[in-house]
């Protein structure tokens, strides 16, 4: 009872912006569009994008603003739910919003590392982020360097371990994407028990620990297929934490001589026996798969829950980068049935 009264009201808000997400028959009438901008005239018309697009000028309808567009979208929704939620309901969204925060760090790193010429444009982030986060977007503006966006980040939970980077050898942008990849990964694993109890605890530890054995499980397979690693160097990408899988399957998939041993061993796993893992389903769709099945099934179960807050930002998410990706596809003058199957046309 006590979870009924407590997510009922935020259950009820959650499902009214659930049903105004893109179906399937949207994103066919998206892929069937002749240009970007006719994309953009839809969304303000028949979607909830209005209220971040209808403002566009039209003469900067191009790939760069309306992705930081539709990003705002995810934002707003967000903020929407975080003002239904209770002070505890908070502790885990403060929780969620850390995968923003390590996106927003990435994206500043690649900044100054590759030398863009073009300035910082996280203003639009500003006000987002000058509410909830930790980190001082007015700070990062102004970084021109690696050293200046670590210190920029001084008075925040990532500064120790870029620091700690940083000083000890010569770093790439991967290495600083990896080492935040792990950082979050495990922070949020070990700080779930602080924030959530009982049912909940359960949910989260379900829901992140298969999210992380399924990235270890991709980033095996990219290490393997694209840049033919040697299992040492694969270990070091992954996230130490086995969710529920044994040991000697990941050293199975890591140490795989072939793409078909790996994939042989991937089949045992109970992600593959329970989606159907075959030759025809990429890794990267079977990841997808596998969480949407885990988030719904999750959501049935327990309505009332942090599971509907985690399945809305999860199908939120999902929808775009499938957005985005339709929008490119249109762009470059993709056939309607090759940018469906980029994008998938389910409803997420």
């Amino acid at each position: 009872m006590g979870n009924l009264l407590a997510y009922s009201g935020i259950a009820t808000k959650v499902r009214a912006m659930e049903a105004k997400l893109l179906w399937k028959e949207d994103f066919e009438k998206i892929a069937a569009m002749k240009s970007v901008p006719e994309v953009v005239s839809w969304l303000i018309q028949n979607s909830t994008y209005k209220e971040v697009l209808e403002n566009l000028d039209p003469g900067l309808i191009h790939r760069g603003n309306i992705e930081k567009l539709l990003e705002l979208s995810l934002y707003h929704d967000y903020t929407k739910i975080y003002r239904f939620c209770s002070l505890e309901q908070r502790k885990f969204l403060r929780l969620y919003l850390k995968r923003y925060e390590v996106a927003l760090i990435n994206y500043c790193l690649r900044i100054v590392i590759n030398h863009y010429k073009e300035p910082f444009d996280l203003n639009y982030k500003k006000p987002f982020f000058d509410k909830y986060s930790q980190i001082s977007i007015e700070k990062l503006i102004h970084s021109r360097t690696t050293d200046e966006v670590i210190e920029n980040l001084r008075d925040t939970e990532y500064y120790g371990t870029l620091k700690k980077l940083r000083d000890g050898r010569a770093v790439t942008l991967f290495d600083y994407d990896l080492a935040l990849n792990l950082y979050y990964f495990t922070s949020m694993w070990k700080s779930r028990k602080k924030v959530l109890k009982n049912k909940e605890l359960e949910i989260f530890t379900r829901d992140c620990g298969s999210k992380i054995n399924l990235l270890n499980i991709q980033w095996i397979y990219r290490a393997k297929k694209y840049f033919s690693l040697e299992p040492a160097d694969i270990y070091a990408l992954l996230i130490p934490i086995h969710y529920k899988l044994r040991t000697e399957l990941v050293q199975e998939m890591v140490e795989a001589e072939t793409m078909e041993d790996f994939e042989r061993a991937v089949s045992k796993t109970s992600y593959a026996r329970h989606y159907h893992f075959t030759d025809q389903l990429t890794i990267e769709k079977m990841y997808a798969d596998c969480l949407y099945y885990l988030y719904i099934t999750d959501r049935r179960s327990n309505p009332y829950s942090i599971a509907c807050i985690n399945t809305y930002l999860f199908m939120k998410e999902q929808e775009l980068e499938k957005l985005t990706t339709a929008m490119e596809c249109v762009r470059y003058g993709v056939s309607p049935d090759e940018t469906l199957q980029y994008v998938g046309g389910r409803k997420l």
